[in-house]
Order: structure tokens, then C-alpha cells, then sequence
């Protein structure tokens, strides 16, 4: 068996650097531009910049490795490559943009299509989560794990308006929505550090925007799972997602039935 654990703290390493970099923007307006996918996407100059570094430091690192990044044009070299570097530069740049604190740095190590090394770095929130293949999770040193059952509590879900509103109303009453999180991986570190049960993630999600929650998550005792409650591949061909859910197991045969309904 592999031992990560030098991934790990290159891809810490990199995450923090990165995050620092994208920090300096934070705040100070940086130029915006719109992706051509409709033109509802944005991307900033931080997100290029925090990208540049990373692909940098990795690389130099571990220049056999794969690279999967929202930020640079794909390389389908990568599917050649048993291991890979899966990166969102700034995951949740809307609310960067905005002056929401709630984004984060996003890097996984993906080996045979299986996370094996995570980091989500929060800058502007001072928060680190971090996850190796067979260890615990972290958040900023301290291990951190799913909720567990609370007999008569209502799971705390995050999750659109629009879909709870499809769920079985029997479900739906056994729920408790919470506000919109704007950076996709932070809100499944929430599930991992217990915050919230769990969440779904409309179609469209991809593999950046998942691989090192995903590690962080499941090293905490959850799951990340699609409609037929099966994991996540990564590094395929197609990086996008049908509709997924997450959570600790005692919330995870509800939400599968609940996105069956949408």
C-alpha cells in the first residue's frame, strides 16, 4: 500500500501558498471575466494567479503526475497518468468576488480515480482541512468527524429550495434546510466537521469542485455518493456529475430517496 503522506504536505504546502496568493486579492476588486458556458461563470485574475502557483509548485514536484484544474485548458494527457493533481484555484468565486469569506483553496491527489490525499485551504476564514488515505480528517489540527444521530432532531440539510420542495413531504418534515453556502467544497468540509448532516449538489458539479472534500469527508465518516448511492470516480474522461448527495450514514438512504424524487 501507498503511503500519501508526502503528497500530502506537498499539496498542503501548495494550498497554503496559493491560498495566500489568492488572499491578496481578496477584497481589492480584481479583474472578472465570464466564461463562455453562458456567461454565468466568473473567474478572476486571483484565480489564474493562486492556478499559476499551484501548477507550478506541483508540477515541479511530481512532473509524472496528471493535471486536472477548473482554471486551465484540459490536457487529456492526463488520462495516461495513474496519478493526478485535481485542483479548484479558488473553489467558490462568486463569493470571493464579493467579499464573502466562505471560499477555498481546493487540492486532491487522485490515484486510480480515487482521492488519496486532500486539502481544502479557507484563507479568509484562517480554516485547513486536510485528509490522507487511511488516516483521520483534520481541521486545523484537530480531527474532526460526521454527526451522529440525534433521536427526534431535525437533519440540518443544505440543499436548493427548488429541489426540497420535490422531496416526499414525509421526508421533506424530517429536514432542516440551511442557507445557501456558496463554495461547494467548504460545505461538504461542514459535513465533515459535523456543522451540518449533509447536503446535495445539483447536476453539474465537477471533479474539481469534489475530489479533496470527498477524502476529507470520507476520512471523517461520511460518503459522497450519486442517485444510486455509489462513490465518485475522478480523472475519467468526463469530470461532471449527475445529482449527487452527502452526508453521515444516517442521513445518506434519505437524501438518495430524496433526489430519486427530483
Amino acid at each position: 500500500m501507498t503511503n500519501w503522506n508526502d503528497d500530502l504536505s506537498l499539496i498542503r504546502r501548495a494550498a497554503r501558498e496559493a491560498g495566500e496568493i489568492a488572499l491578496g486579492y481578496f477584497g481589492q476588486s480584481p479583474e472578472v471575466w465570464w466564461k463562455s458556458e453562458g456567461g454565468r461563470s466568473p473567474v478572476s485574475a486571483a484565480d489564474f494567479a493562486a492556478n499559476d502557483r499551484l501548477r507550478a509548485l506541483l508540477l515541479k514536484e511530481r512532473p509524472d503526475y496528471g493535471w486536472l484544474s477548473e482554471e486551465t485548458d484540459d490536457d487529456e494527457t492526463r488520462l495516461t497518468a495513474s496519478t493526478a493533481f485535481v485542483i479548484d484555484p479558488i473553489d467558490g468565486t462568486r463569493a470571493f468576488i464579493h467579499g464573502d469569506k466562505v471560499w477555498c483553496v481546493s487540492v486532491a491527489v487522485v490515484h486510480g480515480g480515487v482521492p488519496v490525499a486532500g486539502v481544502l485551504f479557507a484563507p479568509a476564514l484562517e480554516e485547513e482541512f486536510w485528509a490522507v488515505s487511511g488516516g483521520p480528517a483534520f481541521k486545523n489540527g484537530v480531527s474532526i468527524q460526521v454527526s451522529t444521530a440525534q433521536a427526534g432532531e431535525p437533519r440540518k440539510i443544505a440543499l436548493p429550495e427548488d429541489m426540497l420542495v420535490r422531496f416526499p413531504q414525509d421526508l421533506r418534515r424530517t429536514l432542516k434546510r440551511i442557507r445557501h453556502v456558496p463554495s461547494l467544497a467548504y460545505r461538504l468540509a461542514m459535513v465533515a466537521d459535523g456543522r451540518i448532516d449533509g447536503t446535495v449538489v445539483k447536476r453539474n458539479s465537477h471533479d474539481w469542485d469534489l475530489a479533496a472534500a470527498d477524502i476529507i469527508l470520507e476520512r471523517a465518516g461520511g460518503r459522497l455518493v450519486d442517485r444510486q448511492g455509489n462513490r465518485l470516480s475522478y480523472n475519467r474522461r468526463g469530470v461532471a456529475h449527475e445529482e449527487l448527495c452527502a452526508g453521515a450514514e444516517h442521513v445518506l438512504e434519505s437524501l438518495i430517496e430524496g433526489i430519486g424524487s427530483c
